[in-house]
């Protein structure tokens, strides 16, 4: 015969179990909090100068945007909780708006690193591609999402290593080992990146209001034709549910691009001085620091432009939109005689 459980037991027992339960849920909750936390900033010329100084090695042309750029795939790694983005366990898995912010740090990586693979490593079209940044480049573009077989983290730390290499060889003093060239065509063509992805950041944040859109994708071309016939008017509005995600992803980019520019203004301080650009882009710089400030409600308002609440998105969209502004007129300043 089965024995029977007294009735007091019982109710300890559930009491016990509904503790349990409780606390663990508490921890999960604290431990979203925690981890929600974005990295805090840092000075990339100090800290290239520091790792150089341990390596004994010369602070060369490069040397401190190649590093900053490892320093920001290592942080999507090694920040409070790791990489969160593929986790398919409490409490990563209820978290977006990290994971989104890891995603904005992880194109302006991509884009760096190609650009350093096509351009900034090589001398001419025709030159050979640096192998290890040839690797580098496929393993960032990685799946930013699996878990097994391979995990997403696996493949970017590989891309971390790489990068590392290069960097060894571009500071060891042989020519013809590794190069890094400071050229205003090659800053130009990775900025031309930059402000589109700034572009479409910009309208997917100002389309938190919903607003109607003349149709101008061919304006300026009279000879242009898309595949598709699009409507003169159309209504443009990001989903309720995606707002916070696109305002994440805006922090994300925002912060990693303010630590990749303040090292182009190191590494590139000669190009920058001599075509007089240097004001140009600490003004760049200023206005993509103030999308890091602290943001103190607890949840992403999407408040009607002129309404009675806040619109978080429409004022990250406008220090973008200015910054991209800025950015359109120093390209053209770089590109100048």
């Amino acid at each position: 015969m089965n024995a029977v459980v007294p009735a007091p037991r019982r109710r300890w027992l559930k009491r016990g179990l509904l503790v349990v339960i409780a606390a663990w849920l508490v921890l999960l909750v604290a431990l979203m909090f925690w981890w929600s936390g974005e990295p805090d900033p840092f000075d990339p010329v100090a800290r290239a100068q520091d790792e150089a100084q341990s390596r004994q090695r010369p602070l060369v042309e490069g040397y401190v945007t190649v590093a900053t750029l490892r320093t920001l795939a290592s942080t999507l790694l090694d920040k409070r909780g790791g990489y969160l983005s593929n986790d398919i366990a409490p409490p990563g898995v209820f978290m977006d708006n990290m994971p989104n912010w890891e995603f904005g740090v992880l194109v302006q990586v991509r884009d760096l690193a190609r650009a350093l693979r096509n351009d900034f490593s090589r001398s001419q079209t025709q030159s050979t591609e640096d192998p290890d940044l040839q690797e580098a480049d496929p393993l960032f573009h990685y799946s930013s999402d699996r878990w097994a077989f391979v995990s997403t983290e696996s493949r970017y730390r590989q891309g971390v290593r790489r990068l590392d290499a290069y960097l060894e060889r571009l500071s060891d003093g042989d020519a013809y080992n590794a190069q890094f060239y400071a050229r205003a065509d090659n800053l130009a063509d990775w900025l031309a990146v930059v402000e589109k992805r700034l572009g479409s950041l910009s309208q997917r944040l100002s389309a938190s209001v919903g607003r109607v859109q003349v149709d101008i994708d061919l304006a300026g071309d009279p000879a242009a034709r898309q595949s598709t016939p699009a409507p003169e008017l159309r209504v443009v509005r990001t989903s309720w549910w995606e707002i916070d995600d696109v305002f994440y992803e805006a922090r994300g980019t925002t912060y990693a691009l303010v630590h990749l520019l303040k090292a182009v203004d190191h590494d590139f301080a000669d190009v920058l001085a001599r075509k007089n650009a240097v004001p140009s882009l600490r003004q760049i710089i200023r206005e993509l620091e103030q999308t890091q400030d602290a943001v103190w409600s607890p949840v992403i308002l999407n408040g009607r432009g002129f309404g009675f609440f806040a619109n978080h998105s429409l004022v990250m969209a406008n220090y973008i939109s200015r910054a991209n502004a800025a950015i359109i007129d120093l390209r053209a300043l770089l590109q100048r005689g």
